[in-house]
């Protein structure tokens, strides 16, 4: 019996490209569904249907919820990048770097807001999209806790104090609370980090 011959190289890279090509299809429909409708209301069968594949090639790319919104998290957060916090380690005074920092993050906000509304009021009652956030947002904001906790002048124990608070005025509701309480987001963010530093338990002077 003749043996087959075996598929062209060429043939191979047209065939991972396709593949490719339909896997980014599918995850811009996700997405977009997600901008619109939020995640828990969009269903794989919508995903499939805005994405022109079955049910089947969904699966076949993405075997869980959780894998998709993992490849939907990296596809937007990589053209909607995070504010980088690195200008805001080289501000000495606490209370100016937080002061930058949200006005950088409110900013974020609002430019994303659709997006970020969606997700944050889904967030509870969609477990499988926890995973995605755990590996993107939570671990940036923990980043961004450190930068801002470092040289406040705070009262022995009050450290965790501090962090709650910062955590706080850090939360995306927290903007939306001030800024539909008719704050313009410049003054959300500064009336923010002006409740912090105002509240910030000091230390007795020569006890650090």
């Amino acid at each position: 019996m003749p043996r087959r011959p075996k598929p062209r190289p060429y043939r191979k890279r047209e065939r991972a490209r396709q593949e490719e090509a339909t896997r980014q299809r599918i995850t811009e429909a996700a997405v977009e569904l997600h901008g619109t409708l939020g995640p828990a209301k969009t269903s794989i069968s919508e995903v499939a249907r805005q994405a022109g594949v079955s049910r089947v090639t969904v699966y076949n790319h993405f075997p869980t919820e959780a894998d998709l919104f993992v490849a939907c998290s990296t596809h937007w957060g990589t053209e909607h990048p995070f504010p980088d916090p690195a200008p805001w380690r080289a501000v000495a005074d606490p209370a100016a770097r937080l002061a930058d920092a949200l006005r950088d993050l409110y900013r974020w906000y609002r430019d994303n807001r659709g997006m970020l509304t969606h997700v944050f009021r889904d967030l509870p009652v969609v477990p499988a999209m926890r995973a995605a956030m755990d590996r993107s947002w939570f671990v940036y904001l923990d980043e961004v806790v450190g930068v801002l906790m470092a040289d406040w002048d705070v009262a022995r124990g009050e450290r965790a104090a501090l962090e709650a608070m910062l955590r706080l005025v850090l939360e995306f509701r927290t903007w939306e609370s001030l800024t539909t309480a008719g704050l313009g987001t410049p003054a959300a963010a500064a009336c923010a980090s002006r409740m912090v530093a105002g509240a910030v338990p000091r230390s007795p002077a020569g006890n650090g």
